[in-house]
């Protein structure tokens, strides 16, 4: 890809204006969010039982042999099925038949758009993009199954409608793109918007990423694969770490380039000064991820964005808590961003130990946990990994583990950050952002 930096670019950048979030725990606002690092807790919770799962089936049948058993804890949305269909002008029996997903990410596009102080009905016409990061989850029953919501299941689970919907009700004249690369699926579609903001497919983007569970399936699934925790807490980057927990969550952002957010009068939350996805390509498994690829990437990323190693104050990283994904990533991280000198690199976290793994909406709560970070000039910790892994040196390597409340000194006027996902997609994501030390008025 070729560097902005370097294409006329550079005095007009892609910032971000605006940002939404959703997570367990009661998470609604990013003030509460910021609440939930800075107190280290953890959002995980019993199963609902409000959504018709067959619970003691769930955890029964995961005894038998070939099985790794289930713990009755995960990051759940309490407000999953709250939706005021009367104020989109969607009808309650349509409403019903859409995929919370579509309403999760409807209710976030609005208030991140209110967040940076735009009316989302004066949008209508405009060359609005919107990218949603999203995957299939199983929810309602099957298209061919004659029920009360036939008519209404097509639109109402398919991914595509998920950022067509927001289009369609914002009435958005820019592109409207659902991307699915499974766990990096918010920070892809976060690039796709960028890049189109870069080459003016449109003025301002509504990006993001959003995860609700239809079903447990994705619990089975691993539990088949035995690579759910052992305990039912996701331990990302621990010695202990044995599995992954998963949970649901989204969060959504406004961008536009420099130049339109100083001409009206935008608040600047943050500058993206790279971002860059891969491939693994072919590994010792389809899921398996790439050391290779991932060192690559980092490398590439921060060559984009013109920092070194030791520029970047912290690294929110994909931390899935999985033996396999924590030994990569932290090899590729050490490989890269470990070149700081020891003791002066970057702090690195996941916000999984906090809320879990939420999947498709994993990098965009990554990269808000960044943004409200460095707002507050303090990096939280990561929560577990009191023994940290033993894949990496961390003595002789600049990178370091974020273990307790960190203050986060901004260097001339700004803090770096980055954020990480990959995927059993394959597709890896990499963003760095520089965040202003004051929000900056644009």
């Amino acid at each position: 890809m070729t560097d902005p930096r370097q294409t006329g670019t550079a005095d007009d950048p892609v910032v971000i204006v605006g940002m939404a979030v959703e997570a367990p725990g009661g998470i609604e606002t990013p003030e509460d969010y910021w609440t939930l690092l800075s107190e280290q807790r953890e959002a995980l919770s019993p199963f609902p039982t409000d959504r018709g799962w067959a619970l003691d089936e769930l955890f029964a049948r995961t005894r038998a042999e070939g099985f790794k058993p289930i713990h009755d804890l995960g990051g759940f949305l309490a407000s999953a099925a709250d939706f005021d269909p009367e104020f989109f002008g969607i009808s309650p029996r349509e409403a019903v038949a859409m995929d919370p997903q579509q309403r999760v990410a409807l209710r976030l596009a609005w208030r991140a758009l209110e967040n940076s102080g735009i009316n989302p009905d004066d949008l209508a016409g405009h060359d609005v993009g919107c990218y949603i990061g999203a995957s299939a989850l199983e929810y309602g029953p099957r298209l061919d199954e004659f029920s009360e919501h036939a008519g209404h299941l097509i639109t109402g689970t398919s991914l595509g409608v998920i950022s067509g919907r927001i289009a369609y009700l914002l009435d958005l004249a820019g592109p409207a793109v659902t991307v699915d690369t499974s766990c990096s699926s918010a920070l892809s579609a976060f690039h796709l918007a960028v890049g189109a903001l870069r080459s003016g497919d449109c003025d301002m983007a509504l990006t993001g990423g959003v995860c609700v569970m239809g079903s447990p399936g994705y619990f089975v699934e691993f539990a088949k694969q035995h690579a759910l925790s052992d305990d039912g807490h996701c331990r990302a980057y621990s010695a202990h770490a044995s599995g992954t927990v998963w949970s649901e969550g989204a969060g959504m952002f406004v961008l536009q380039r420099r130049s339109g957010a100083r001409r009206d009068g935008r608040t600047v939350l943050a500058e993206v000064r790279a971002s860059c996805l891969n491939s693994d390509g072919r590994t010792v498994g389809l899921t398996a991820p790439s050391e290779q690829a991932q060192a690559k990437l980092f490398t590439r990323a921060m060559r984009q964005a013109r920092v070194a190693p030791g520029d970047v104050g912290m690294i929110e990283g994909h931390g899935t808590g999985t033996r396999l994904g924590d030994r990569t990533e932290l090899r590729s991280l050490a490989a890269t961003y470990g070149a700081a000198p020891p003791g002066r690199g970057p702090l690195l976290g996941s916000v999984k130990s906090n809320i879990g793994h939420s999947q498709s909406a994993a990098g965009a709560l990554g990269l808000a946990k960044v943004l409200v970070a460095a707002q507050r000039a303090t990096i939280p910790p990561t929560l577990h990994a009191d023994e940290p892994s033993r894949e990496i040196d961390w003595d002789s390597c600049g990178l370091r583990l974020a273990d307790k409340l960190t203050p986060w000194p901004a260097r001339d006027g700004e803090r770096i950050g980055a954020v990480s996902a990959f995927g059993m997609s394959g597709t890896n994501t990499h963003v760095v952002v520089s965040i202003p030390e004051q929000g900056e008025p644009s």
